[in-house]
């Protein structure tokens, strides 16, 4: 892997890879079902009957609490107790028990937006979705290193694609936004070097997939 990133970055100057490192950091897996509730909340305020402003901030602190702090600080235990070498998961093995760690806070998300009636309710197949994800992207990370940020973005575009479906609604902007940063932050991890082709297109495709599933079976 060492050799793949300085091989790809011989090609790019400081500045294209700090930004690419810098896209990488702010679309993390982990933020996108935070960026998710968020959009909804902006878009779909109807979907959240009798919440205040400040009960909506408590609830988006609730969703990254759950889905990117504590999956984060896992990591940062098996870390500092030397179960993996480094906190960026450079390789497969490292993989392993975060993907496992992932999967029981987004099944628990999804736990949770079934009982919830104030609150959207596609968020049932999109936790669903990003559950299932989660529990194949362990298995094929067998095989490949499959690209973490290639799920959550081909999750998060085919999940607004859905909400558009689900209401109705014409989200055409959100959705041209939403795929356009999907290709930048695949640039930016093939500019990292982090990811071959294939590992990229592997996760866009079943972060995509899993969320249409999620929502067949869910909604």
């Amino acid at each position: 892997m060492e050799i793949q990133e300085s091989l790809s970055q011989t090609h790019y100057n400081k500045v294209v890879i700090f930004f690419a490192k810098l896209i990488s950091y702010v679309f993390h897996p982990l933020f996108i079902p935070t960026y998710v509730f968020i959009f909804l909340i902006k878009y779909f305020p109807f979907e959240f009957p009798g919440i205040t402003a400040k009960l909506l901030n408590l609830r988006v602190i609730s969703v990254f609490w759950m889905t990117a702090f504590f999956p984060a600080f896992a990591v940062f235990l098996l870390w500092r107790l030397k179960f993996i070498d480094n906190i960026f998961l450079r390789t497969q093995k490292e993989r392993i028990i975060p993907f496992f760690i992932s999967m029981f806070f987004y099944w628990w998300m999804f736990y949770l937006s079934r009982n919830f009636t104030d609150q959207p309710t596609v968020l049932k197949f999109f936790f669903f979705g990003i559950f299932i994800s989660t529990a194949i992207g362990v298995i094929i990370n067998n095989f490949i290193k499959i690209s973490l940020h290639g799920l959550a973005m081909g999750g998060a575009l085919m999940a607004i694609i859905l909400f558009a479906l689900y209401y109705h609604q014409n989200l055409g902007i959100a959705i041209s936004i939403t795929t356009l940063l999907t290709g930048i932050v695949a640039s930016s991890r093939f500019i990292t070097g982090n990811h071959t082709n294939s590992e990229m297109y592997v996760g866009l495709l079943v972060g995509a997939l899993c969320q249409l599933v999620g929502y067949w079976f869910v909604m």
